[in-house]
């Protein structure tokens, strides 16, 4: 058997590429694309066995019973404090003056990011996401609604799509739209636009406190895999999750022996001291894979999905991965 696995190329799986690490008893052929979305376009149309997946993305597919089994690794993860931002002439200085705005966000309603900060900012905030207009659309390209997904939203929910030909980082930049909740930085504020800042100026410690209080690190992809393949093949879960793991370990070894050669393969002065806060405060595995680590996590995502209205019904961490699995 060769599986067809798709994902992007990040430290954590960098080893599944080139081959360092293999899935034990079957053969591979690894492939990415130019945007996530494009990765989970081919998942969703049959053309991976295996796939990094959003997980917003997979419990829409799960609502709509297409037979998707998560895995427990997490190649992508990020605190998103800083993911929200606003037009400087907006008005908007808190979350508090987010109240009945034009919001953009990217590709759907409820990506990722998203997801996590409209739950953040109602629990820690009062955010209510109905109080608001929301603009879906390309950020720094146009691009309509993503097509390979399902668009649930709250009845009444005011939820409209760009102007053909726009962007959402121009309409931000030109005050047309008063904030956005995005997966990527917009390229004008990268470019030093004065019409665009963050909403959290400095989100550092404020991402570092709220994982002091919650224990969170945001999940936003997990692995997917056919649910007949795991049927057909015995073990085969358990294969992938050893490699996605192991793969996972390799990048962070790199980073320890970084910090041995005091920082010199990579081009980032200052890493080694801020490896060590970080494993300070995140731990020595300070990106865990398997359900105990992370099952707060997880918890929290399935709960925020569907207190947001993009799940029929609230899902559980036993029904989204795979059994076997359920114990790493």
């Amino acid at each position: 058997m060769d599986l067809r696995i798709g994902s992007f190329r990040y430290d954590t799986t960098e080893a599944l590429f080139d081959g360092s690490v293999t899935v034990d008893g079957v053969g591979t052929t690894m492939s990415t694309a130019a945007t996530l979305p494009d990765v989970f376009t081919q998942m969703a149309r049959g053309d991976l066995d295996v796939s990094e997946f959003g997980m917003t993305f997979l419990l829409r597919a799960l609502d709509q019973g297409v037979p998707f089994v998560a895995i427990p690794a997490f190649p992508c993860r990020a605190f998103r404090h800083s993911a929200v931002f606003v037009h400087a002439d907006s008005g908007i200085s808190g979350p508090a003056d987010l109240v009945d705005r034009t919001i953009g966000e990217f590709g759907v309603y409820g990506q990722d990011p998203g997801v996590w900060m409209k739950g953040v900012l109602a629990e820690e905030y009062g955010f209510r996401p109905e109080r608001n207009r929301w603009v879906i659309g390309g950020l720094d390209h146009p691009a309509p609604p993503f097509a390979f997904t399902s668009h649930p939203h709250p009845e009444g929910l005011d939820v409209t799509t760009v102007p053909e030909g726009r962007t959402l980082s121009g309409m931000l930049d030109a005050g047309e739209i008063d904030a956005l909740f995005t997966a990527n930085v917009p390229q004008p504020f990268l470019d030093g636009s004065p019409h665009i800042t963050r909403l959290f100026v400095d989100y550092e410690p404020l991402e570092r406190d709220w994982f002091r209080r919650t224990g969170i690190f945001p999940i936003m992809h997990t692995v997917v895999v056919r649910r007949d393949l795991l049927a057909d093949h015995p073990g085969l879960g358990r294969a992938l999750y050893t490699a996605f793991r192991d793969a996972k370990e390799v990048g962070a070894e790199r980073y320890r022996r970084f910090r041995r050669l005091y920082e010199t393969p990579v081009m980032v002065p200052w890493l080694n001291p801020l490896v060590e806060r970080n494993e300070a405060l995140l731990g020595d595995d300070w990106w865990p894979y398997g359900i105990s680590a992370n099952r707060t996590a997880l918890e929290t995502f399935l709960r925020y999905h569907h207190e947001q209205g993009l799940s029929a019904r609230r899902w559980t961490v036993e029904e989204v991965f795979a059994p076997d699995l359920l114990e790493t």
